[in-house]
């Protein structure tokens, strides 16, 4: 029996909650990582629509493990205010469907910049996201994420060495679209790891399922297994979904033709039966 909790980003096999709801139920998968929900982000529903949700998710034996949020995904030269007010409202969804991690990232760092630059920028904003979370019973988790300061192995053990309250989620086709060897960035940040994502990608960044790109993961699985890791997010990220550009900061991923499918659902359940073959 595997130890694996299996989780998914489930609106990238439909928009529509019922949608979502049918394929994890399908699929056998007991957790979400919730993101949108029918038109909207997660993070923009009112505290009384979230518990609405777990109640309706509740209903069909689904928990909302993760909040997959957006946050961190704005420019770091960009004003933080309104983002600090985002991630508060975020920490009381949280809270109010009992999700025990929020997703997010480390900011967007001018291209033409050297990332050091905004270095201590970073770890300010990151810090006040973690000092309001102190004692809210929520683990929230850095998502290394392309174009981002924690994009690369070296400045993700940068901010989880200096921030120790934020878990890591440890994207393999993250990493391989940032042309990182996914087992050295492993060896590095493993002690940080909280739970996986499972997105594999092949040199030049087309995404591919799980297991037939160069991100690894059986490898990565080994290891995560035998430091006692449970829970893995499916992102298959295998077919452009509604709304998928505004996820990637407004730049298309590259997708292999190879593993195109001729629908959301689809693209999800073929998602679903790589990660069994591996697991």
């Amino acid at each position: 029996m595997s130890q694996f909790k299996l989780c998914a980003f489930a609106d990238e096999a439909g928009a529509d909650i019922q949608d979502q709801i049918q394929a994890l139920n399908d699929n056998n998968i007991p957790f979400l990582e919730v993101r949108g929900v029918a038109d909207r982000n997660f993070t923009k529903l009112s505290i009384q629509e979230a518990k609405e949700l777990k109640t309706r998710l509740a209903s069909h034996d689904i928990r909302i493990w993760s909040i997959g949020s957006p946050l961190g995904k704005i420019g770091i030269t960009d004003d933080f205010g309104p983002h600090m007010e985002l991630f508060l409202h975020t920490l009381e969804l949280a809270r109010a469907v009992e999700a025990q991690c929020i997703r997010l990232f480390s900011f967007f760092i001018p291209s033409d910049k050297d990332a050091a630059i905004y270095r201590n920028e970073v770890m300010e904003r990151l810090s006040r996201f973690s000092e309001a979370a102190k004692g809210s019973g929520v683990t929230l988790c850095h998502e290394n994420e392309k174009g981002i300061y924690g994009d690369n192995a070296d400045r993700c053990f940068d901010i989880h060495r200096q921030l120790p309250a934020l878990a890591a989620i440890f994207d393999p086709a993250n990493f391989v679209q940032c042309n990182q060897d996914t087992i050295k960035a492993w060896e590095l940040l493993s002690p940080y790891v909280k739970y996986m994502h499972i997105k594999d990608a092949i040199q030049g960044g087309a995404v591919v399922p799980a297991g037939k790109g160069n991100g690894n993961l059986p490898y990565l699985l080994e290891k995560y297994k035998l430091q006692g890791g449970t829970v893995l997010t499916l992102e298959p990220h295998l077919k452009v979904f509604s709304g998928f550009e505004a996820l990637e900061n407004g730049e298309k991923i590259s997708i292999s033709d190879e593993y195109s499918y001729p629908s959301q659902r689809a693209a999800f359940d073929a998602a679903v039966s790589a990660l069994r073959v591996l697991i």
